[in-house]
């Protein structure tokens, strides 16, 4: 990725720290405002179910023309805007003060983007993606195509119109309830950029699958082909920023919302495709109502007592623990893993401990300081897939003999 650099947040001697114009704040985790630009306010109407939910959840949609003129997403050095959705893929140019590098300076700043592209999808639109790391097919003329994945009702004789269900396998990415139905999806192929490791595809193509001009016969194998090619992708940056990409703007629209869908070569039929599931649970994702972790109450103390000696000496026994909540899009709840570990670290980890859980929040080990001089420090380092990563620690620990 050539111009985003998202910066590990590097939290030290404290807990966790306040980072402002992040997307998502602690403090006010309700409080969101999202800018939505359109290539045509009639977009506001035909994707009316998506924009909905995203206002039945508690968020504030600022519709404008991304050619309008007075385009800002800051004003004296704040942004106005939690998150950015792009729903305008033929723009050539944004309006007013707003262009590519203003775009990714607001996901560099920790803020949340989604972009949905088309056969019309500009240079400009392209650019915003690859820089977040996926790169959309060169070819203005070409649309995925598949002859076995295709949906069975209007195909329109070129298989462009995809069922798709290779859903990637994360309750923390698309919800607990599993998509039955498979996605309508008409659009653009794109691939990952290799070098960037913080994207995954959501949403696959089939093995089957391939982007090429459907009005003209193949004269040269198609640079992309099967399950390399992703429908819909997500980045969560270093920063905790989180993006989504697809090449299909009709994949959120009411009319494939309310759609049934058969896949080819399957006997069944839905009645509704899995569109509006599969999109709401995965917006979820990606405005923080799921998988945005908090860690609060870092302690520790010798064994026995409660308040934080200002020194250990070597061969005391510890106690340690740590609260980490979860963001439900309504409350903090209890975040409960199996996979939380703290370190006393000088240098390197003198002592890795797994954190035992009381299944409602608190995270708690016990250890003996290691027979080893010197100034330790605690640290929890955790990163999962989906989840927000946290990285922190608690002051310098003084460790001395016994006299």
């Amino acid at each position: 990725m050539a111009r985003i650099n998202f910066s590990v947040l590097t939290i030290l001697s404290v807990t966790l720290l306040p980072v402002l114009s992040l997307s998502f704040s602690p403090d006010s985790p309700s409080d969101r405002r999202l800018l939505v630009l359109l290539d045509d306010l009639s977009l506001k109407s035909s994707l009316s179910i998506f924009f909905n939910s995203l206002k039945s959840r508690g968020f504030d949609l600022d519709f404008k023309l991304a050619d309008d003129p007075k385009l800002a997403l800051q004003r004296y050095g704040q942004y106005l805007y939690d998150g950015l959705i792009l729903f305008s893929p033929s723009i050539e140019r944004f309006g007013g003060a707003l262009d590519l590098a203003a775009v990714l300076d607001f996901v560099d700043s920790g803020h949340d983007l989604i972009i949905a592209a088309d056969s019309s999808a500009s240079d400009l639109i392209k650019s915003v993606a690859t820089e977040c790391g996926v790169d959309f097919d060169e070819d203005p003329s070409a649309l995925v195509i598949d002859h076995k994945s295709y949906a069975v009702a209007g195909t329109e004789g070129d298989h462009t119109l995809i069922a798709a269900d290779d859903f990637i396998e994360s309750d923390v990415l698309l919800g607990k309830n599993k998509i039955e139905a498979p996605v309508l999806f008409k659009g653009i192929a794109h691939s990952l950029n290799a070098a960037n490791a913080l994207v995954l595809k959501v949403l696959s193509a089939s093995p089957s699958a391939y982007s090429a001009n459907p009005s003209s016969k193949l004269s040269s194998p198609p640079s992309l082909t099967g399950s390399s090619i992703s429908l819909v992708s997500v980045i969560q940056a270093r920063n905790n920023a989180r993006i989504m990409i697809t090449g299909s703007l009709d994949m959120f629209s009411n009319r494939f919302f309310r759609s049934s869908v058969q896949k080819a070569g399957s006997p069944k039929k839905y009645d509704k495709s899995g569109n509006e599931q599969f999109v709401t649970e995965l917006s979820k994702w990606v405005f923080h109502e799921r998988g945005h972790l908090k860690a609060v109450n870092l302690r520790h103390n010798k064994a026995g007592e409660t308040d934080e000696p200002a020194m250990y000496r070597i061969k005391d026994d510890l106690d340690f623990s740590v609260e980490i909540y979860e963001w439900s899009g309504k409350s903090w709840e209890p975040y409960v893993a199996n996979d939380v570990q703290v370190q006393f670290y000088m240098m390197s980890p003198y002592v890795l401990k797994t954190l035992s859980n009381d299944k409602k929040g608190l995270y708690h080990t016990s250890f003996k300081v290691p027979d080893v001089y010197g100034v330790f420090q605690f640290k929890v380092e955790y990163n999962r897939l989906g989840y927000t990563s946290l990285l922190l620690s608690k002051q310098w620990i003084d460790c001395f003999g016994y006299d």
